[in-house]
């Protein structure tokens, strides 16, 4: 999986972008409170869409074999995560549960939370994010089967439109053995419940 490219323009056209916007509110990018706000708004662009400069791929490439033959679940829950819909440009402020089912090779735990933060930060659907996270550790690791449940608040329905706060949105893919067995399904989202497995 690439990189995204993009033809990216200079951080004075990002700066003319954000006094244009300002001055569309309705107020003055002149005034000593938003004087500098087109530079913060640009160095803040440039870390929460900071994961369109790195390849999610690439943090799963180091795997390791040595675990005691163990072949089980490997869950990491609860990744908390913050990113930006695709339609407003607003937060979507969730957690991300993810599982595997390895065949031979584990990835270090802290690379699937990478691997979140990386897609989180783009622009995104959450059904998108939820099939991209899946989808790149399948092919990365091919495992014998993936799980993705993503929860998450949307500022979209929360700030504007239906000004509904606090309502949640659930979005789950599943690869390989989960996919075809339902069992494992269940077995993943009850684990991630807190329940046995």
């Amino acid at each position: 999986m690439e990189k995204p490219v993009t033809d990216r323009p200079s951080e004075a056209e990002v700066e003319a972008a954000v006094r244009t916007l300002l001055r569309w509110t309705g107020d003055n990018p002149d005034r000593e409170g938003l004087i500098d706000t087109p530079k913060r708004v640009a160095k803040a662009f440039r870390e929460m869409f900071g994961g369109y400069d790195m390849c999610p791929a690439e943090e799963l490439g180091r795997t390791f074999e040595e675990v005691a033959g163990y072949d089980d679940l490997v869950i990491v829950k609860d990744i908390h995560f913050h990113s930006h819909c695709e339609h407003h440009m607003v937060p979507i402020i969730g957690k991300a549960h993810v599982g595997y089912l390895p065949d031979g090779k584990v990835v270090g735990l802290s690379k699937i939370a990478r691997v979140v933060d990386i897609f989180a930060h783009r622009l995104q659907t959450q059904e998108a994010l939820t099939a991209q996270i899946a989808g790149v550790i399948q092919d990365v690791l091919n495992p014998r089967g993936v799980a993705v449940m993503i929860e998450a608040e949307h500022m979209c329905m929360a700030m504007r439109g239906i000004r509904k706060q606090g309502s949640t949105t659930l979005t789950s893919t599943f690869t390989g053995v989960f996919k075809d067995t339902p069992e494992e399904q269940v077995r993943f989202v009850t684990m991630v419940r807190g329940g046995g497995a």
